[in-house]
């Protein structure tokens, strides 16, 4: 991540690590041990437990009380903290092999004072403290050695590489490095100075694992590094077919093509172009002022900067031969990646954040390109809401994920399906930012006026019907009655 998160990411991380479960593998919550030992132990016990739970990241917090999450506090000060007449930080990094470029952080969270300790998942064997390879157990830190089948699992998972991990341009010298990545657009993604040295240039790309050094002393191009930033995907044969595809369709079917266009660059180094070529061929409706009239865009941009970098980053690179599409309609625009998601469908507002591809997520998440923590599809929902448009669809079909947006219909026009699901996303959004459901939020929603409220209850018991949302309080009347989604 990066070395200087923000503030709002850090509070962020420390409210969506408050939600996970006590018995959390990846996750220790700590009030003020400081003992340097025992965070060695846990730096080691963390990372091995991270990587077979697939994370790219555990985490060690102090001032968060174990098993109920409560906020304490802490008086650990990681940067004052020594062993012996060693700065601590110092300490453990020679004390741990292989290396791990763990980070201290320090903030006010609630009023009170949090330090959070990432640490990166072990990658290709176990990570040692003082010799010593530790897992965590329940709750304990235990010697890796000692649990045969944890230890077998584990190697099991350094065994399986992950798609960012694999190679898509071997063995090449610097200047082929230099010629196909996008290197500077790197650097601009996270505000900095490009450096004037080559070797300083292609050091920050190895600390991201962009690229990697191989037996020879070259470099090999990881898959990571050029589907972020290939200055042309066509370059690396395995991932031509993961370029971006536009398509402009004359009409609601896929009978006439308008235009076709490819967005060849990295997904990190193209995005704002990407952004760009999409709004451009993206049908837009004039508006009257009192003044001037001016065209807007049918549909908001923040959905679409929302869903496009979802679809890129939840992909499934295994499935060759097809990439992310975005299909132009005159009624509304498709997005679609390769691979069922892992989460269901219906549960995209509210479930936490699942990615099948960590390392790019991350990423994505340092350069500002989108949210990791899985708040994405509220803004999407809200978005619509404010705008007054149909709600979005998302489905699978046939290994595929599909995003939906429509453009604007009255309601009179919408079929029943359509209103149920427009009140069902309302109800999770509802619920999410802590509110129930209710005839006159609908109303709101679908802009029906009062007189006509009638018709919002008839659309609330037929979503209550279809097992879409349930009564907040089954015993309340219905003239009261507040809903909530069914998961709830």
């Amino acid at each position: 991540m990066s070395a200087n998160p923000t503030p709002e990411y850090l509070k962020g991380l420390v409210d969506e690590l408050r939600k996970l479960p006590a018995e959390t593998g990846w996750v220790e919550f700590k009030e003020n041990n400081s003992d340097p030992e025992a965070i060695g132990e846990y730096l080691s016990a963390l990372s091995n437990t991270a990587a077979l739970a697939d994370k790219t990241n555990a985490y060690l917090v102090w001032g968060i009380k174990d098993g109920t999450h409560e906020v304490t506090g802490t008086t650990f000060k990681p940067f004052a903290a020594k062993k012996g007449n060693e700065n601590l930080e110092s300490w453990l990094s020679h004390s741990i092999e292989p290396r791990l470029h763990f980070n201290f952080y320090e903030l006010e969270y609630e009023t009170k004072p949090i330090v959070i300790l990432e640490i990166p998942r072990a990658h290709g064997r176990p990570v040692q403290f003082h010799g010593t390879e530790f897992i965590r157990v329940s709750s304990y830190c235990k010697k890796l050695k000692d649990f045969s089948e944890q230890e077998r699992d584990l190697w099991r998972t350094f065994d399986t590489t992950s798609f960012e991990e694999g190679v898509a341009a071997p063995h090449a010298d610097t200047a082929t490095v230099l010629s196909l990545l996008d290197y500077p657009a790197y650097f601009d993604l996270l505000e900095q100075t490009l450096p004037e040295d080559r070797a300083k240039i292609l050091s920050r790309l190895e600390e991201d694992r962009l690229i990697v050094k191989d037996t020879a002393g070259k470099w090999n191009i990881t898959n990571l590094g050029a589907i972020l930033f290939a200055r042309d995907l066509k370059e690396f044969k395995a991932l031509a077919r993961k370029a971006v595809r536009i398509v402009v369709y004359d009409g609601r079917n896929r009978l006439k093509t308008l235009r076709e266009q490819t967005s060849p660059r990295g997904y990190a180094a193209g995005f704002e172009r990407l952004i760009e070529l999409v709004n451009a061929l993206l049908p837009r409706t004039e508006e009257i002022g009192q003044a001037r009239r001016r065209e807007v865009p049918l549909y908001p941009e923040l959905a679409i900067r929302e869903l496009i970098p979802n679809a890129l980053i939840h992909q499934d690179f295994s499935v060759s031969g097809s990439g992310p599409m975005i299909e132009i309609f005159s009624d509304r625009m498709e997005i679609t990646n390769p691979g069922l998601p892992l989460v269901k469908t219906e549960r995209f507002l509210d479930s936490p954040p699942r990615s099948r591809n960590e390392d790019l997520a991350s990423l994505m998440r340092r350069f500002g390109i989108c949210e990791e923590r899985g708040s994405g599809v509220d803004k999407v929902v809200a978005e619509i809401e404010k705008n007054q448009l149909p709600a979005p669809l998302f489905e699978t079909s046939e290994g595929f994920t599909r995003a939906i947006l429509f453009t604007h219909r009255p309601l009179r026009d919408m079929s029943s399906a359509d209103r149920a699901r427009a009140c069902y996303l309302h109800a999770c959004l509802r619920y999410v930012e802590r509110q129930p459901m209710t005839n006159l939020s609908l109303r709101t929603r679908l802009a029906i006026s009062e007189p006509n409220k009638a018709m919002a209850s008839r659309i609330i018991a037929d979503t209550v019907k279809e097992g879409l949302i349930k009564p907040e309080d089954p015993t309340q009347g219905k003239k009261y009655a507040k809903y909530i989604p069914f998961w709830a």
